[in-house]
């Protein structure tokens, strides 16, 4: 599914990328530390899962683009309604045009709970679809009107358009409509943390089905798969990277049925890890964030182990490695590297070095 639009390479440190700021982000200059490592790792890519808070998607990206020239960099994601059309078609050609080229637009539709609290309609797959069409053609320079679920426009246009091609479209995506969507209407797809490999393969599947009903070229559909990663950490530098934050996925209603689904795992078994007294306290909150890393732990044990173990890359940075190639054997064209810190990688890009090296070597 490689498309050489968007990724620059084969090898796998090449297809590799890092989320800058994961998580709460008290001092959003730590984004430009990030930055610099990412280059001196030989990372591919950075990418930005926006808060509104202190995790602005322009401004952050803005900054990375004169930061972290020659890395691509990307929204993993950002989402329809916060941001009227034009808004974001705007944005969408700006970044591209300070990246050099380099800039990917991943949209996604959240949990309802966001929606309800912010006062605004849940995403559904219309509204995706229908933004997928308008950025497109405002970027070529139509002038579109529309009605529909985005809401009425008499005469949508951008007065200036920037001679690059447009940014790739991503949408994020887990269960097999909106997979299909990804496929049908959509440039490539970004698979949820938690995938197991045989998942990520059935999910492309879906994506591939989604861009063959459309006419579509199913190869041409790029796919980015976030994996959460834990590359020689201690006991418990694990268990906060990959059990507490996968809890926290799977507690919330809707996106955790959908991973379990995806992945052949026991509905009985979500549910008796979600009827614990600890999840369902007010203090919890959604998806478990009003709790402790180490409560998300406890809650976590509830599940069976090999959720954890199937679907994340843990051990020691080489054995990540050869996780991280199996998802490339089922599909990826590129991987997120989720959960480990920015500067905790090291190891495992040194690792995908030296297996690379390696191979050239038997090869040559």
């Amino acid at each position: 599914m490689t498309n050489p639009s968007i990724t620059g390479g084969t090898s796998l440190e090449q297809r590799l990328g890092a989320y800058v700021l994961p998580g709460a982000a008290p001092d959003p200059r730590a984004a430009l530390a990030d930055a610099h490592v990412a280059r001196e790792l030989g990372l591919g890519a950075l990418w930005i899962g926006e808060r509104y808070d202190s995790k602005d998607l322009p401004s952050l990206a803005g900054a990375l683009s004169q930061a972290a020239e020659g890395l691509g960099i990307g929204a993993a994601v950002t989402h329809p309604y916060v941001r009227h059309p034009v808004v974001l078609a705007s944005m969408g050609q700006t970044l591209q045009a300070l990246t050099g080229g380099a800039f990917r637009l991943g949209l996604g539709r959240s949990a309802d709970w966001r929606w309800k609290a912010y006062g605004l309609p849940s995403p559904t797959r219309r509204a995706l679809g229908d933004m997928a069409s308008i950025l497109r053609r405002l970027w070529s320079g139509e002038t579109v009107e529309y009605e529909g679920p985005l809401g009425t426009f008499a005469s949508l246009r951008l007065p200036q358009v920037i001679e690059l091609p447009p940014p790739p479209l991503l949408l994020a995506a887990v269960g097999p409509k909106s997979l299909e969507l990804a496929g049908a209407a959509y440039d490539g797809v970004i698979l949820h943390p938690l995938l197991t490999v045989q998942g990520v393969a059935d999910s492309l599947a879906h994506v591939r089905r989604g861009a063959e009903r459309s006419g579509r070229d199913p190869d041409a559909v790029h796919c980015v798969a976030v994996v959460v990663t834990a590359p020689g950490l201690d006991e418990r530098q694990t268990a906060v990277a990959v059990q507490a934050r996968g809890a926290g996925y799977l507690a919330v209603p809707g996106l955790g049925d959908s991973i379990a689904e995806a992945n052949g795992w026991a509905a009985s078994d979500l549910a008796a890890f979600r009827a614990q007294s600890l999840l369902s306290s007010p203090r919890a909150g959604a998806a478990g964030k009003g709790l402790t890393p180490e409560e998300m732990v406890a809650a976590a044990r509830a599940l069976p182990e090999d959720w954890f173990t199937s679907g994340a890359a843990i051990g020691s940075p080489m054995e990540c490695v050869a996780r991280l190639d199996d998802y490339v054997e089922a599909g990826v064209d590129e991987i997120i590297l989720h959960g480990a810190r920015m500067d905790q990688l090291g190891p495992l890009l040194g690792a995908a070095r030296d297996r690379g090296q390696a191979h050239e070597r038997r090869l040559g």
